[in-house]
């Protein structure tokens, strides 16, 4: 007979491709993952994993019976989280990512009340900045800051993030603030290095949108130490409100106004279009739009520029 946690440890480690990830996933050893997968294997009469001491890949077989063996666990998983629903109760595994800087900063804040008013949630949080594959990688949800492209899942916002250009005092005593897309580009830069470097920004009038792209760049894959940075006195960096907003506050970074906006993003929450959003999921995404606020907390007593009106550039951008 086949048994739950043979097909829940088939495809994690089918996910994960990983024996050691899989069972760090399941919170398992790797010796109870391997016997779970042995079972199952001598139960359907077939190899369903080829390994090596170099990595894990799924057999023909395999790669047949996973979307049945996917299926029955998240179906599972479904009836169950159904009717804790039904008794009223939030339960069961729930497995988000993050990105690092605003999952430190906002997310764990915003989540420790939810869980503690849900008790029965088995939450494993990630944080990572890079793009996850939310199907493929096991994750129920993820939260992210900018656009979500894929369009196997299904988007909800969660709140928006504006964006300041920012330097320290330091910065802004010994090098006066630039005050127009020239000077801006001859400066130095603080560049997030996970994406595309260029600062957006919009405008009004014949000057419409402009794109700068700094020449001569610090740059870091982490935002806060990109902040850091910019309170260190290396350059000026165009941060999230999210990021700065205690900083500004108190001093430590000063906004920098050359007449444009910097193009807004979103905080999104995703999820696979294929399961549907469970009631966990739901709750917990109307949780967290009331714990970050429309307009959101870090955004209270920011100032930002106002879009110009005359032209601040003569180069076509």
């Amino acid at each position: 007979m086949l048994k739950l946690d043979g097909l829940a440890a088939f495809a994690a480690v089918a996910e994960a491709g990983s024996i050691t990830e899989a069972a760090r996933r399941m919170g398992i050893s790797k010796s109870v993952l391997s016997e779970r997968l042995s079972d199952l294997e001598r139960s359907l009469g077939a190899r369903l994993l080829h390994r090596t001491t170099r990595k894990i890949t799924v057999t023909e077989d395999g790669s047949a019976f996973l979307v049945h063996a996917r299926r029955i666990v998240h179906e599972a998983a479904d009836a169950a989280a159904e009717i804790a629903e039904r008794r009223g109760t939030l339960a069961g595994p729930l497995r988000l990512s993050a990105p690092v800087s605003f999952g430190s900063l906002h997310l764990g804040p915003a989540l420790y009340p939810f869980l503690a008013a849900n008790s029965e949630i088995e939450l494993t949080l990630e944080l990572d900045d890079r793009f996850v594959d939310v199907a493929a990688d096991g994750y129920d949800a993820v939260v992210r800051h900018g656009p979500v492209l894929d369009n196997r899942l299904i988007v909800k916002r969660l709140a928006t993030s504006r964006r300041l250009l920012v330097a320290s005092p330091a910065y802004l005593a010994h090098h006066r603030a630039p005050k127009s897309v020239e000077e801006l580009e001859a400066r130095p830069a603080i560049l997030y290095s996970n994406r595309e470097t260029d600062w957006r920004f919009t405008g009004r009038g014949r000057n419409g949108d402009v794109v700068i792209r700094p020449r001569k760049c610090l740059r870091i894959n982490n935002g806060l130490m990109m902040r850091d940075a910019a309170i260190a006195g290396l350059g000026i960096a165009l941060l999230p409100t999210f990021l700065v907003h205690p900083e500004l506050c108190k001093g430590a970074l000063s906004p920098i106004n050359i007449g444009y906006e910097a193009e807004h993003a979103e905080i999104f929450i995703a999820y696979p279009a294929d399961r549907g959003p469970s009631a966990k999921i739901r709750a917990l995404a109307d949780h967290l739009r009331k714990a970050f606020g429309d307009p959101p907390y870090w955004e209270a007593g920011v100032k930002f520029p106002r879009k110009a009106t005359a032209l601040k550039s003569s180069r076509p951008r």
